[in-house]
């Protein structure tokens, strides 16, 4: 099943279903948080709200209220909290399982069932900006999600630059396992210089976080040196509405 899903990324990645075009006018980043791990609202919230910056949580409904292999999730009071405090709440799928070993039926399943969970958080309307669980995609997925969504998130590493597929954008880590303090100021730097748009994900916020997490601090550092480029740190939602119309 693993390499099934392997491949089916590989092919999924390589199959673009909404091409646009970024035209390079004006740099932007996003700061995303997948799953999400209670710290980071609890901990990853105030980093964000000292620097004014509102960022896309995507949301697994299977993990509401729930400790998970020792990560403690989210909760219904911390989804009206970020909502509250203008965050965007993204879908993450509900079960959280790779699409492409989701049949048609299940995928379709899954997808309204989380559509169902978010709605009293988000006044009964949907979410817009939806992240592959694990990064993993498939054609077909890609090709049922993408009219439900304004835009669909991997985590294939990279800048969003010139031809763009909206129903798989690139991250760039903030994880712990690929932290590179270097690399980061160069990849911001960059996309100053080009007009790209950054979206920086994570997944838990502590001073101790596991190999897909990241430090306050390390949150801190991305914030303050996007600003310093001057880039404008949006949600995903808001990002696209900016960049593509």
């Amino acid at each position: 099943m693993r390499l099934k899903t392997v491949l089916s990324s590989l092919i999924g990645r390589h199959t673009i279903v909404r091409p646009v075009h970024l035209s390079g006018e004006r740099a932007l980043a996003s700061i995303a948080f997948d799953d999400f791990p209670k710290d980071a609202w609890t901990l990853g919230g105030p980093v964000l709200a000292r620097h004014g910056v509102r960022a896309t949580y995507y949301t697994a409904g299977g993990f509401c209220g729930r400790r998970v292999d020792g990560t403690r999730f989210y909760d219904a009071d911390d989804l009206h909290a970020l909502s509250a405090a203008g965050h965007e709440i993204g879908c993450h799928g509900f079960n959280h399982r790779p699409v492409p070993e989701l049949s048609p039926r299940e995928l379709a399943q899954d997808a309204a069932r989380n559509a169902d969970f978010l709605k009293p958080f988000l006044a009964g309307s949907a979410a817009a900006s939806y992240a592959f669980p694990y990064g993993r995609v498939s054609r077909a997925a890609k090709r049922f999600l993408a009219p439900r969504f304004s835009s669909l998130r991997g985590t294939h590493e990279g800048p969003n630059r010139g031809r763009v597929d909206l129903a798989q954008l690139n991250v760039v880590s903030l994880e712990t396992r690929l932290w590179n303090p270097a690399a980061l100021q160069a990849t911001i730097r960059q996309a100053a210089h080009h007009g790209s748009w950054l979206i920086f994900y994570t997944h838990d916020v502590s001073d101790s976080p596991g190999p897909y997490g990241s430090t306050p601090d390390m949150l801190d550092q991305a914030l303050r040196q996007a600003a310093a480029a001057g880039i404008d740190i949006l949600p995903v939602r808001e990002a696209v509405r900016i960049a593509f119309g």
